[in-house]
């Protein structure tokens, strides 16, 4: 389930989004639990959290939708928002609060479901992933975004993490079948990275976390549009 905060000050045009939503539940078979705001100072005042996305009207009497989100963004830097706007000259604006996008008015069903296709994609990538490797003296449960990289290591794995380095057994093939697609992608035979910690491309090597990891020339084409693919989806 879904928190979802609709910040809107027309009746009218709230009751589209309800519509909409109530609608997308039913197609994607989903489920929201929504909290209605009439006015931006209502949700932004002694906000307290707890929603995963913020439908947010900008044109409203008391606080408008980029005031808000001012305020919202310093209490909270993970929530997801997207303007609902008369005007696309607010766009830009959103970037400034880090909008994930906006959707302009009159609302249109196809546009919303574009926007809410993303922003689950997204909210499915934060969801936690774990792996369990056998280890020195037992097993060892890892979260997957706590991995910088998989290393092939004689005949071992070895895990780079951000708690350290974890020796484990087992084929890369395995452990690649186990970690979320969209977020590990094999740079060469004997390395699997998380593109989560790419800091950048220097010669023929990724700097993931500060260190220097090979791109073998056969995966460098598929690397790299992987990891323009992750980029751009998280900016």
């Amino acid at each position: 389930m879904n928190y979802i905060a609709v910040v809107e000050d027309s009746a009218q045009d709230r009751a589209v989004l309800d519509s909409y939503l109530e609608k997308y539940q039913q197609e994607k078979n989903c489920h929201f639990q929504i909290t209605h705001f009439s006015d931006g100072d209502e949700i932004a005042l002694g906000y307290k959290g707890g929603y995963d996305l913020i439908l947010m009207d900008i044109e409203m009497t008391f606080m408008d939708g980029m005031s808000a989100a001012e305020e919202i963004r310093r209490a909270d830097p993970e929530v997801l928002i997207i303007f609902i706007t008369n005007s696309p000259q607010y766009a830009i604006k959103g970037y400034a609060v880090q909008a994930l996008d906006y959707i302009l008015k009159p609302l249109s069903y196809y546009a919303f479901c574009q926007r809410m296709n993303h922003v689950r994609e997204l909210l499915g990538r934060r969801q936690k992933h774990f792996l369990t490797v056998p280890c020195a003296g037992g097993v060892q449960k890892l979260d997957a975004s706590d991995i910088y990289y998989v290393e092939i290591c004689d005949h071992d794995l070895l895990f780079h993490t951000k708690q350290g380095e974890v020796y484990s057994t087992g084929s890369m093939r395995d452990v690649e079948q186990k970690l979320p697609p969209e977020n590990f992608f094999r740079s060469s035979k004997a390395y699997l990275v998380n593109l989560e910690h790419v800091d950048g491309i220097q010669d023929e090597d990724a700097i993931v976390n500060g260190e220097r990891v090979q791109i073998s020339r056969a995966k460098r084409k598929a690397f790299l549009a992987a990891l323009n693919h992750y980029m751009g989806e998280n900016i």
